[in-house]
This record gives C-alpha cells, sequence and structure tokens, in this order.
C-alpha cells in the first residue's frame, strides 16, 4: 500500500469520526460556547472542515497561503447537514489531490510555512492537516461535556 492511500484512510477515518461528532450536537446548541472568547460549536465546525482548504492551497503553493476572505466567512452555520454537504465537495477534491501525489514527494517535497514556525516535508504536512481536524474533534466532545450533552462514543 502506498504512503498515499494510507493518508487517504487516515483523512477518511478522522472526518467519519467527526462527522459522529458533529451529527450529536442539537440543533439549538450550534451557538453555543463555554465563554465569551471561544468559537461556538458551529464555528468551530466551520473552522475544522474549511480550514482544510487552507491548507490544500498552502500545498499547490508549497509554502503558507495567504490569508484570504473565504466564500464561507459570510454565511452563518445554519446545521450540522449543511456543513457536511459544503465540506464534501472540497474534502473528495483534496483527497484526489492527494491520491495522485508521487510517493517519492511525501519525503522530498517542502512545505515552508516558516512564518509560522515551520519547514516541513509534504507527508508531515499532511500528518498535521488530520491532526488539526483531530484536535477539532476533541474540542468539540469538550464542549459538548462541558455543555452537559451527550458526548457520542467514536471509540469503534
Amino acid at each position: 500500500m502506498l504512503a498515499t492511500e494510507l493518508a487517504i484512510i487516515n483523512f477518511r477515518e478522522v472526518r467519519r469520526r467527526s462527522i459522529i461528532v458533529w451529527r450529536s450536537v442539537p440543533s439549538d446548541f450550534l451557538k453555543w460556547k463555554p465563554d465569551d472568547s471561544a468559537l461556538t460549536i458551529g464555528e468551530v465546525i466551520r473552522h475544522a472542515w474549511s480550514t482544510q482548504k487552507y491548507y490544500y492551497e498552502s500545498i499547490k503553493l508549497g509554502q503558507s497561503a495567504p490569508v484570504t476572505h473565504d466564500e464561507f466567512d459570510d454565511i452563518p452555520v445554519t446545521s450540522i447537514e449543511e456543513e457536511i454537504s459544503l465540506s464534501v465537495p472540497y474534502f473528495e477534491d483534496f483527497l484526489n489531490y492527494v491520491r495522485q501525489l508521487p510517493n517519492n514527494e511525501l519525503e522530498s517535497r517542502m512545505i515552508d510555512r516558516s512564518d509560522v514556525g515551520y519547514i516541513r516535508p509534504l507527508g508531515d504536512f499532511l500528518c498535521r492537516i488530520a491532526y488539526h481536524e483531530s484536535i477539532h474533534t476533541g474540542q468539540l466532545l469538550q464542549y459538548l461535556r462541558s455543555a452537559g450533552l451527550d458526548r457520542p462514543d467514536i471509540w469503534d
């Protein structure tokens, strides 16, 4: 099995577990947040999937992509299913890109994010992308706990 195939398996597994958590959020809790300076549950979900678009652009550029106004910045989060639907085309496009990467580039191609403190091989950067979404899934589980809501079992 190629390393890119393993990366895709990992991305799909992370997203599958994220969606389980996302779908566990009652719709009347999308605007809930643990304190005034935190993101809302809906904002965390939007951030988790939409940031992948930024990372994808960074891969194509070989460096940190410029932070621009995102097409979803002005669209409020109104439902979990809408967020999932919005995320699917970008997620699949990203996976198709990863699928076609030559395996040797995962080690030899560098992604320069020295503006945020690192330059790493593409394979390392792909792992960081999956880790980013995983962290936000854990954050949402903690939000659910803090809100006194049931938390789904994602440890199948």
